[in-house]
């Protein structure tokens, strides 16, 4: 609003279609916006006069359109959706909370320091780190600040490298940030059994080495069994080891990034503590350090003084501001809030679930056929193939024929270094019932590929749009942008 009078939007009663704004007069010394850009009277044509109970209807037959994880299992893997606890939403719109402002005097937002500053130190706790910065936004965002941090560490040394080390079964987001934080990447093979190649690794490590990303569990949904290995060799040549949080569902609680070895680690909020995730945000990535690189993180942090009072601090050597003031700070207190309700029992229960279900699935898949290209114990997602299908059915025609049966598809494609891969995890929150009918599913879809294929070739068959020509929607030629005047 640029002026101080509510706008006043008038319905004309009799005549369906017009819908009329009037504005009042605006004072000259706040006409920021030319008055040809002003509404000052209009009509749509064309436009509906409906009662309310067909409005509602209307979007709410639009709402129930949308497959979110409130209706279905969203078997997502890697960019996990699991349910987001209702509690933690009511607290963060609290007033108390939402009214809130950065530039508030510190004496008036202490319940606010004081809950950063106890999440950083379950988030110490939880990692085995020595100090957290809360201000990334992302996982993605929370990769490029710790390599930003590494980055800083060396200059503050002297020493310029340049390379960082990334394993073929890492995160995909962390080529991008390594070049983005001005290192080369260095891709680095994996085993038959999904382990990094040692020899490979020993081959590139030398002192022009900065830091070797690693995500562990990994993007193939396995435990990195080397890591103290790896992270000696790393350490052996000054190099940092780098933790690709991203699936630390699957160890809270039992196991701590910091005590295999990792110096730098980022975690998402969305994928082990419950917070939302979807659209490109809200998001929250913190990340975590050993004491050498406390003075890189980025500013400002919250300390405690030994009056107990909490209060920004800045640091002469952070890397500075990545974010503005404290980071999402209400996706940090819904963490919060589900890290004081689950406490430590909860966590190792949330570890202990997620790989239960995560190996259940690839046991009762394996057993319906398909093929499972690393097939011994999974962490927190199992990993097939399209390997065994019939000829001529991909994996592209299984994960939408599960659209027909009631469930968002699976990633597919990805980790590249699997062929036709289909990437699920279950969560934590999945119940063996909802399990067991994404198994049923699978085993139905690999039969029709079998006896009738063209149902999977022409698949889905329920939803408004069926297929694109992914070629031609992707060529920035052909793109029919009908919003544009022709």
């Amino acid at each position: 609003m640029i002026h101080n009078e509510p706008e006043k939007l008038i319905f004309e009663q009799g005549s369906a279609g017009r819908i009329g704004v009037d504005l009042p007069e605006i004072p000259s010394d706040l006409k920021v916006l030319p008055r040809k850009l002003l509404q000052t009277r209009g009509e749509l044509e064309g436009f509906p006069e409906v009662s309310e109970p067909e409005m509602i209807r209307h979007y709410t037959r639009l709402s129930q359109k949308n497959v979110g994880v409130d209706g279905t299992f969203y078997p997502l893997g890697s960019c996990t959706m699991k349910h987001n606890p209702r509690m933690n939403e009511r607290v963060a719109s609290m007033k108390g909370w939402t009214g809130l402002h950065p530039y508030m005097p510190v004496s008036e937002t202490q319940s606010a320091f004081k809950m950063l500053f106890e999440f950083e130190q379950m988030m110490n706790e939880i990692c085995g780190m020595d100090a957290f910065t809360l201000n990334p936004v992302a996982g993605s965002h929370g990769e490029l600040t710790g390599l930003k941090i590494i980055r800083a560490a060396f200059r503050a040394r002297g020493e310029k490298r340049e390379k960082v080390l990334i394993p073929t079964s890492a995160h995909g987001t962390n080529p991008a940030s390594a070049v983005l934080a001005g290192f080369t990447p260095i891709n680095i093979e994996v085993d038959p059994d999904g382990s990094v190649n040692i020899e490979a690794l020993e081959k590139v490590l030398d002192e022009n080495v900065a830091a070797m990303m690693i995500t562990n569990p990994s993007t193939l949904g396995l435990f990195e069994t080397n890591i103290k290995k790896i992270a000696d060799m790393l350490h052996a040549k000054g190099a940092y080891l780098y933790c690709d949080g991203a699936n630390l569902n699957a160890l809270v609680g039992k196991a701590r990034p910091g005590d295999m070895g990792f110096d730098v680690i980022q975690t998402n909020t969305h994928k082990t503590f419950s917070t939302p995730h979807g659209g490109g945000g809200p998001g929250a990535g913190p990340v975590g350090v050993k004491k050498e690189l406390i003075p890189f993180l980025p500013c400002p942090r919250i300390i405690k003084d030994k009056d107990g009072r909490f209060a920004p601090y800045f640091d002469k050597q952070s890397i500075g501001r990545i974010h503005s003031h404290y980071g999402n700070f209400l996706v940090l207190l819904r963490a919060y809030v589900y890290l004081r309700t689950m406490g430590d029992k909860g966590l190792r229960d949330v570890a202990e679930a997620a790989v239960l279900n995560a190996n259940y699935l690839r046991v009762s898949l394996a057993a319906l056929g398909y093929k499972v290209p690393f097939n011994r114990p999974c962490m927190h997602e199992c990993l097939l193939s399209e390997e065994n299908m019939p000829k001529g059915v991909v994996t592209l025609d299984v994960a939408k024929r599960l659209i027909d049966k009631g469930f968002h598809p699976m990633t597919i494609y990805f980790p590249l270094t699997v062929h036709g891969a289909m990437l699920i995890e279950p969560t934590e929150t999945e119940t063996k019932e909802t399990l067991d009918e994404f198994i049923k599913a699978m085993g139905e879809v690999l039969e029709e590929s079998k006896e009738t294929p063209d149902l999977l070739h022409e698949a889905p068959h329920i939803t408004p749009v069926q297929r694109v020509n992914e070629a031609e929607a992707n060529h920035p030629k052909k793109l029919n942008l009908r919003w544009k005047k022709q």
